[in-house]
């Protein structure tokens, strides 16, 4: 369970993923050592997933998003799994949620250009496991795109 000084420490991390331990333990009150078995404790608990460098879609020639939504034709345990399975492998699949409603999950994703995505649906996104549909949605624009959580 996180406390103040944790959510302090998230807050900052957040927007400086990079800041050096001692300014960090400065500006939320702790001297270098508990900022550090703290942040630690955190890793370990899972609080704190990873570090990730964010890059810019369109420098990387991936600036299409588009989001897909998907409907299985089984629902049974194993035919999920099959499906979760399949998507973690598809580096093009940026997210995936299980979703309640209409659609199974939705997918988010990056592609080159609206042929590349084309291709990837029809060589590997209709071959998943239990796939009956896949309605498709092109973003136009991204409005709004954050990795900090409001903690």
């Amino acid at each position: 369970m996180v406390d103040a000084i944790d959510l302090k420490i998230l807050r900052v991390l957040q927007q400086e993923p990079d800041i050096a331990m001692t300014e960090l333990g400065e500006r939320v009150g702790l001297s270098h050592t508990p900022c550090w078995r703290r942040i630690k404790l955190m890793e370990a608990q899972g609080v704190i997933r990873g570090r990730a460098l964010l890059l810019d879609p369109a420098k990387v020639e991936l600036d299409v998003s588009v989001i897909c939504f998907v409907k299985l034709n089984h629902h049974d345990e194993d035919a999920l799994n099959a499906f979760e399975a399949e998507v973690m492998r598809l580096p093009f699949v940026v997210q995936c949620y299980s979703m309640s409603g209409e659609h199974d999950y939705m997918l988010r994703v990056v592609s080159r250009d609206v042929k590349h995505y084309e291709e990837f649906v029809k060589r590997s996104l209709l071959h998943l496991p239990s796939v009956a549909f896949v309605n498709s949605s092109f973003a136009l624009r991204e409005v709004k795109n954050v990795t900090v959580l409001p903690v």
